[in-house]
This record gives structure tokens, C-alpha cells and sequence, in this order.
């Protein structure tokens, strides 16, 4: 009797690289990778499937998990969106061993399925010529959506631990052996931020026992990127798998989307964002600023473990330029 081939990744993403795989129909399918899912662009919608990874911020390692991710993506996204997230669509395998979308079969994978949105509208599309009045429409969003969620509050020490272990975390990642030989960094530099954001959390100590209260579920990776200028505006691709790092400060996240539109060259806007969270003290903004920056330092240098990298020299310089971000923000 012979057995049933499981499909692998590459099976899969053979397989939705085909336009014919879509049951609505496209001329085309376009690939977008990220360093924990891969995203299949038809005409009209997009297809996200989840890698099959673990580490030590997520866990996809089973069809089970990545079920349930799938369906936790969609609540979530559906906060800050409108009709984009439609649902999660089994891929599966049919008794003769041939995937499909369309049939009846056996769940070998689950997809997110979205509504695609118009590129031109994005944020990073439209900074060039924005003004504050257009963006406003977006911050108005964002500070509903903040107002109206439910606080998770922690106590002042809760919230200076859990501080204090992020950042511990990012530094022991940046500095780990194995990124050795495929990044040149500066150690001192990565160990000076580390070193500032937790003598800032012990000295203002008060200031951040005072932000402990505010926690929420927030979107968790509120950048330019997932920011759409629509009417109404759309904020997509929220950080599903991992509800702690979720949980923020409204003000870490606006003071993040503020460095990423100033990194992109437009410090007026990152001024109104900011604003736009009410009134903060600036050596608090850029003291979230700089954890930021240290955060997306670490994630693209991550990209340099995978195995297969793509665009390497692309991370490394990524990877500079935030850490250079963070040093400029040291509180």
C-alpha cells in the first residue's frame, strides 16, 4: 500500500504560487516572505500561511497552533480593520494526495485569507506628500480604539521587570556568538542602549509606576507599513502571537509609529503622532523610542539565523541604522 505524501512548506507554497489554486480566480500570484510567514497576493485578496517555527516568543511548530493563531489573527485584526479580515481557509488534501482550496478533504494547513488593499494608500506611500490634516483621520482611529479598550493594568513593579527583561532579552540576542560572523556590530554601542534604558527605569521610577496603569491590548507592531489611509483608515498585521508583548503603553506604541515616520523623513508627522497621545513627558518618549529602535535592531538581525537568507546585506543595514536610532534616543 503505498503511503500519502505530506505536503512540506515548499509543497504548499508550490502549490499557492499557482494561479489556478484560487477558487475566485487570478492572473496572478505574487510572494511576500517574512521572517514567520509567507503571504500569497492575488488580484483581490491575500493568502497568509504561517512557517512552521518555534522560538522562544511564539510557537507555530504544530497544524493545531497554527489553527489557532490563525483564528486569534482574525479577532484581533478585526479591531482595527473593516471587512479585510474575512476568515481562516483550510488547505487541504484530498484521498488522492492532490492539495486544494476548493474541496472537501483533509486540513493540511490554514490560511488567513484578507481583503487586499490598496497599495498607493499605505502610509509609507503617502508620507511624501501628506499633510497633518490627512493624517489625522488615522490618529482620530488609533485614540478610539485606545480609549475604548480594556486596561490591563500592572502594578509599578510589574511593569519595570517586565521592562527590564525585554531589554535584557534583546541585548543577549544581539550579542549572541552565532550573529558573529555574519554581523559586524558594535558591542559597546548595543551594551551603552541596554545600559541607559534600564539606569532611565530605575531613576524615573515614578513615571513609569504611573504608566503601569495605562497597559492595554494594543496592536503590538504599529508601523507605517500596516497603516492604510483609507476611508475609513485600516491598521492591519497586529502582533497575534505573543499577548505580552501586545500589551502596551498607547504612548510606546504612537512613540514607535513617530520614530518610523521620522527614520523615513517626516519628523513633523512623528511630532503630531505623538501629540496625538496626549501630554507626555519627552525624555518618557524617547526612552520608549529608543527600546524601540533596540526591539527592531534585534529583529532584523534575527533575519541573518534563518537559513536561507534573503537580501542579507539588506538586514545588516537595517540593523545599523536602528541601533544608531537607539543610540541618538538614549534617554
Amino acid at each position: 500500500m503505498t503511503q500519502l505524501h505530506i505536503p512540506d512548506l515548499d509543497d504548499k507554497t508550490h502549490f499557492l504560487l499557482n494561479p489556478a489554486s484560487y477558487p475566485e480566480g487570478t492572473t496572478s500570484v505574487r510572494l511576500v516572505e517574512t521572517h514567520m510567514a509567507r503571504v500569497f497576493l492575488t488580484d483581490r485578496f491575500a493568502y497568509k500561511m504561517k512557517k512552521p517555527v518555534r522560538s522562544s516568543y511564539l510557537d507555530f511548530s504544530s497544524l493545531d497552533k497554527r489553527y489557532a493563531v490563525c483564528l486569534e489573527e482574525l479577532r484581533l485584526n478585526r479591531r482595527l480593520t473593516d471587512d479585510v479580515y474575512l476568515d481562516a481557509v483550510p488547505l487541504c488534501l484530498t484521498a488522492p494526495g492532490r492539495l486544494t482550496l476548493q474541496e472537501a478533504g483533509t486540513p493540511v494547513e490554514w490560511l488567513v485569507k484578507m481583503r487586499r488593499l490598496p497599495a498607493e494608500a499605505s502610509l509609507p506611500q503617502r508620507l511624501a506628500t501628506l499633510d497633518a490634516a490627512g493624517l489625522a483621520p488615522l490618529l482620530q482611529r488609533l485614540q478610539t480604539f485606545y480609549r475604548h479598550a480594556v486596561p490591563i493594568p500592572l502594578t509599578g513593579n510589574q511593569y519595570l521587570a517586565r521592562l527590564r527583561r525585554q531589554v535584557d532579552t534583546l541585548r543577549t540576542a544581539l550579542l549572541a556568538p552565532e550573529l558573529e560572523e555574519k554581523l559586524t556590530l558594535d558591542r559597546d554601542a548595543v551594551d551603552s542602549v541596554a545600559r541607559a534604558l534600564v539606569e532611565f527605569s530605575a531613576q524615573q521610577q515614578p513615571l513609569l509606576d504611573a504608566r503601569g496603569a495605562l497597559i492595554v491590548e494594543g496592536h503590538g507592531d504599529l508601523r507605517p507599513e500596516h497603516c492604510f489611509l483609507t476611508e475609513p483608515p485600516q491598521v492591519i498585521d497586529c502582533l497575534e502571537f505573543n499577548r505580552t508583548l501586545r500589551c502596551v503603553d498607547p504612548l510606546d506604541e504612537l512613540s514607535y509609529l513617530a520614530l518610523e515616520c521620522e527614520l523615513l523623513g517626516r519628523a513633523d508627522l512623528a511630532q503630531q503622532i505623538v501629540h496625538s497621545a496626549g501630554a507626555a513627558p519627552a525624555e518618557l518618549v524617547r526612552f520608549y523610542q529608543c527600546y524601540r529602535a533596540l526591539l527592531r535592531a534585534q529583529l532584523a538581525a534575527a533575519h541573518l539565523q534563518d537559513g536561507r537568507v534573503n537580501e542579507p546585506d539588506k538586514w545588516r543595514r537595517k540593523t545599523g541604522t536602528y541601533l544608531a536610532a537607539a543610540l541618538q534616543r538614549c534617554p
